[in-house]
């Protein structure tokens, strides 16, 4: 029985060792040892450990074709879940100095690959296997998947490809950490100076940060005008919340009139400051204070997918109900709402408005958690559809003897972005909860790892003994230089160290340093990089990996 489960190679067998690659391998990547983990890479190894164990046993090895399935699809599942996540911000991300950052990272990613490609034409290095050092050199596995699939008219090529990513990747998670601590020593740098730094730059910088702001009204062109008067030229600067008048609050209604002393009380942006001040009076940033008496003030999950996808005037709340919405928080971001502002599925909004009313207006909102977390299938499926028609497209690149594809790492990455900023195709929105999201992640890089290793096992240690531990020191180069000499770059260029670490990163798409980076210091600098030149690192991986496939096949 247990000879038959183990040593077989049928769909039991198969599913048998793809599950206990991966419950040993994310325990095994989980060990804390001086600071450093594993992470989702113990999959790869523990995959590889059961392959080479079975080799030994005299076993047959597993069912290639169920293995490249289950790997195709697992990568199809990660990528797209990433560009869902990453989408919403990755227009955002390139204002300040995203650009600059996107630029450090491209300059990693094309040196990288330079490097390899000297190692190809004068070093002898067989092409599949300096392609897969460079994937596992900076820790790339969709970059990975790209090339396997530009190689797969050769299983030895491909496999050969990926055991030279499994040999490559400890010292790519290694090496980008190895970095941080030499940049450090050298530059002589202080940790807390540096996010002392970071928070006064992030100030300086962040003008669009929402405030609460107190308006008295001391334009006598105001007085007596209707709320909906002073909306009308203010609509895009300030969201009215209430008015204090004298002791008392009253709702900023659309009938409401504007009295000379009044002062309003509203959300709008630093930007904005100055311009309210001429158009209204005297602007106060001021402190939040609890909405009290008649009115009340709630934060409401948008979970009626009938209001979802329309505009604030054409839900018309403010219209039917004596209350205002006065923020929009969505994907970590914070909106300044206005009428023409669009409201999404999952977005919370802040409503003021009479107490009494709001039972009335959660139920027109929704505000279910249970309807937030229930899975949105369909939505992925049609983007997955959409993903893989586009990466099958043949893209013609002068001088490459063969069309170029973005293949299923690739169009699975350009949809999911496009869906995940634009969020909705006519009535269908493409939510997807955090924990969805990071189920559909995990679950489809694990097996896509696990098939890896799986796949590679049976001759790795064979490929070691025969010289594949010149790929290990291959690999170190690819690590090591290309973001050892942009990290200096930047520094000389007076760029914030955590950012740095950030960058570099996310320009090997390396979670593990990013989770070391964080632990640096509590701030959001390393994470904002990592993910501001995450989206175009991976789009450039996964296309250089195929490029070079295919130029020097």
């Amino acid at each position: 029985m247990l000879s038959e489960l183990f040593g077989g190679t049928g769909l039991s067998s198969t599913l048998i060792y793809l599950c206990l690659t991966a419950a040993a391998g994310m325990y095994i990547g989980k060990l804390n040892i001086k600071g450093v983990k594993l992470g989702i890479a113990g999959v790869l190894f523990v995959g590889i450990l059961l392959a080479h164990l079975k080799a030994q046993a005299g076993f047959e090895p597993l069912n290639g074709e169920i293995l490249h399935f289950v790997k195709e699809f697992g990568l199809i599942l990660f990528i797209y879940a990433i560009g869902i996540d990453v989408g919403p911000r990755f227009v955002s991300s390139f204002k300040n100095d995203g650009l600059t950052m996107n630029l450090f990272a491209a300059a990693i990613c094309v040196l990288g690959t330079a490097i390899a490609l000297l190692f190809h034409l004068f070093g002898g290095v067989d092409l599949s296997v300096i392609t897969g050092v460079l994937c596992g050199a900076v820790t790339n596995t969709p970059g990975l998947g790209a090339a396997q699939q530009a190689l797969s008219d050769s299983k030895d090529a491909v496999e050969q490809a990926g055991m030279a990513y499994a040999v490559a990747y400890p010292f790519g998670v290694i090496g980008i950490i190895l970095t941080m601590l030499l940049v450090r020593a050298f530059f002589k740098i202080k940790i807390d100076q540096e996010e002392k730094d970071y928070n006064n730059q992030l100030d300086a910088n962040n003008r669009q940060k929402l405030e609460s702001v107190e308006i008295t009204v001391n334009n006598p062109n105001l007085f007596d005008q209707k709320i909906s008067y002073i909306k009308s030229f203010v609509e895009s600067e300030l969201a009215i919340s209430r008015i204090q008048r004298g002791d008392n609050f009253v709702l900023a209604s659309e009938d409401e009139t504007l009295q000379a002393g009044d002062i309003i009380f509203g959300v709008s942006s630093t930007e904005h400051i100055s311009k309210l001040q001429m158009k209204i009076g005297e602007v106060v940033i001021g402190q939040k204070k609890a909405v009290s008496g008649s009115l009340a003030m709630v934060n409401l999950l948008v979970t009626n997918r009938k209001i979802a996808g329309k505009t604030i005037e054409q839900i018309g709340i403010y219209r039917r109900y004596d209350a205002n919405i006065t923020r929009i928080f969505r994907a970590g971001l914070e909106i300044l709402p206005s009428n023409n502002t669009i409201i999404e599925f999952g977005d919370t909004l802040r409503v003021v408005g009479k107490r009494d009313l709001l039972n009335d207006i959660e139920k027109e909102i929704g505000n279910s958690s249970k309807e937030l977390v229930k899975p949105n299938t369909i939505p992925i499926f049609l983007g997955i559809l959409l993903g893989i028609v586009i990466g099958s497209i043949k893209i013609d690149i002068p001088g490459l003897p063969a069309a170029a594809k973005l293949g299923l790492a690739g169009g699975p990455l350009i949809i999911s972005l496009m869906l995940g900023h634009f969020g909705r195709i006519g009535k269908l929105d493409f939510y997807m909860s955090p924990g969805g999201n990071m189920m559909l992640r995990e679950l489809g890089i694990i097996l896509f790892l696990a098939c890896v290793g799986l796949s590679s096992g049976t001759k790795f240690v064979t490929t070691i003994a025969e010289g594949g531990y010149q790929w290990m020191l291959y690999g170190a180069a690819i690590t090591f230089i290309p973001i050892m000499t942009i990290a200096i770059v930047a520094r000389l260029m007076k760029f914030n160290y955590l950012k740095i670490c950030g960058i570099i990163s996310g320009a090997m798409t390396d979670p593990p340093a990013l989770e070391y980076a964080n632990s640096l210091a509590p701030t959001q600098a390393q994470s904002t990089a990592y993910v501001t030149v995450y989206p175009l690192t991976m789009f450039l991986r996964i296309m250089l990996a195929q490029v070079l496939v295919l130029i020097f096949l």
